[in-house]
């Protein structure tokens, strides 16, 4: 984590004092809406997300930007993303045939940590076009005029059956307000304020629900679709810049109007194999720390201690009444040796009452994620009920009736592996849980309904 604060540090100095110019931005090339980042209160469900981007600038004389992109979460809350692209032609005018530049092609890395949360709001910072480019005769190089630095805040509100999420934000770079017609040959620090919403719709809502897509990137307004095909894959569709639709045949530069065009794979995370458990006690989140405090070896050290303490004193105690006939000499000095070890007994017993009101909390955070869970499953909208089941998880991943939730949404959502892993893990953990018993085995034979699922 030092040397990601490091490389943070070193492409904000580059990019403040670099002479920005707007960069090559293709749509859904970087992680977030269209063209600008997001910021979310919640992890996300996905392992990791990658696609492909393009926008139609001219149909006469066919003109596109176009590019690939990967992007997945690392570690808590810092997300990191790779995109390739080669941007359209931004230096012809009118005539669209006289083209008089080499399009470089551009490898980008972008970066973005989430600093603070609290509810529904989430506020995050981060790079975008961290580029290199590939230019004819000069091979990769930096190209520190591309960098942005932005700083974001996210809300996420649920109305009804729909899922709406505002952002806002204030970047440097390609975030600020430029018509680039010209070239800019000034230098110093260039930015400007961007904001956007998705509305979730519960239109194809098996598959996570149609998004509704709306923004303002820094220079101008972007619309768009984002259409699922499977729970996996996502069409997007949309326009760039349409405050200037009628100025397409009159003028071209590097805001002018697109077609845009996209297509996306998220793959969903699947349970995790090392996630650490205590015997008889609570479980982490897929994805989180484990929320008990200290590790797991410092809990068990204190357990020792603590036992090895209470079968001390127990010893003396014996010892001490079948001493006591010949001891009675000291038996003021032995009073005051038990005092002294009976008020350690007693802060060894409140440290570990303490530890046990704690797993009572997250046990009970835990049960009110999995109701909200259920209202959600039952309104149709699985992602948003999967999500909950998850932060329950990370509560408390022993529970048994967190893992059957989880395997009766992935069986909505058409995923019958990952069910049947989930429906498995929940029998394991309760042997005698014979609803889930009985899913099985309903699958087994092919016999399965959708009236079967976990709805406890």
């Amino acid at each position: 984590m030092i040397s990601i604060r490091r490389a943070l540090t070193f492409f904000i100095l580059i990019g403040l004092t670099a002479s920005l110019f707007g960069a090559t931005r293709v749509s859904y090339t970087r992680p977030g809406l269209i063209k600008i980042p997001t910021s979310s209160a919640v992890r996300s469900p996905y392992l990791f997300r990658t696609g492909f981007g393009a926008e139609i600038h001219n149909f006469s004389k066919v003109n596109t930007a176009k590019g690939v992109y990967f992007d997945m979460e690392l570690g808590k809350n810092f997300l990191l993303g790779f995109s390739s692209v080669m941007g359209a032609d931004t230096t012809a005018l009118a005539n669209l045939g006289r083209v008089s530049t080499q399009i470089p092609v551009e490898f980008g890395f972008h970066m973005q940590q989430r600093i603070y949360a609290y509810n529904d709001i989430s506020v995050s910072i981060g790079l975008q076009d961290i580029v290199f480019q590939n230019s004819q005769g000069e091979g990769l190089r930096l190209d520190p005029k591309e960098l942005s630095f932005f700083t974001v805040i996210g809300s996420e509100k649920k109305i009804g059956a729909y899922q709406m999420n505002t952002y806002m934000g204030f970047g440097t770079g390609g975030f600020a307000q430029a018509d680039t017609l010209t070239t800019d040959t000034t230098s110093g620090l260039r930015a400007g304020v961007f904001a956007g919403f998705i509305l979730n719709t519960p239109y194809f809502a098996k598959w996570g629900g149609l998004d509704l897509v709306g923004e303002f990137d820094g220079t101008g307004i972007n619309v768009g679709l984002r259409i699922p095909l499977t729970s996996d894959y996502r069409l997007n569709l949309g326009f760039t810049h349409i405050e200037r639709l009628p100025e397409w045949n009159t003028r071209y530069w590097s805001g002018h109007p697109g077609v845009t065009l996209g297509l996306d794979m998220a793959v969903l995370r699947t349970p995790s194999k090392q996630m650490p458990t205590i015997p008889g006690g609570p479980a982490p989140v897929v994805g989180e720390a484990l929320t008990l405090p200290g590790t797991k070896e410092q809990i068990m050290s204190q357990l020792d201690t603590t036992l090895a303490l209470a079968d001390y004193t127990v010893s003396t105690l014996r010892d001490s009444m079948e001493l006591m006939n010949n001891e009675m000499r000291n038996l003021v000095i032995r009073l005051s040796a038990m005092e002294q070890r009976s008020k350690a007994l007693h802060d060894s017993l409140m440290s570990l009452k303490l530890d046990k009101n704690i797993t009572e909390q997250n046990m009970n955070e835990a049960m009110r994620r999995l109701s909200r869970s259920l209202r959600y499953f039952y309104a149709g909208d699985y992602r948003t009920a999967l999500q909950e089941v998850e932060a329950a998880l990370e509560l408390n991943p022993n529970l048994a009736l967190a893992y059957a939730r989880r395997g009766s949404i992935y069986y909505k959502l058409g995923d019958i592996q990952r069910a049947t892993i989930d429906w498995n893990l929940a029998l394991r953990l309760d042997p005698e849980y014979d609803d889930v018993r009985n899913i099985l085995k309903a699958l087994h034979e092919n016999r399965l309904k959708s009236t079967s699922f976990i709805q406890e």
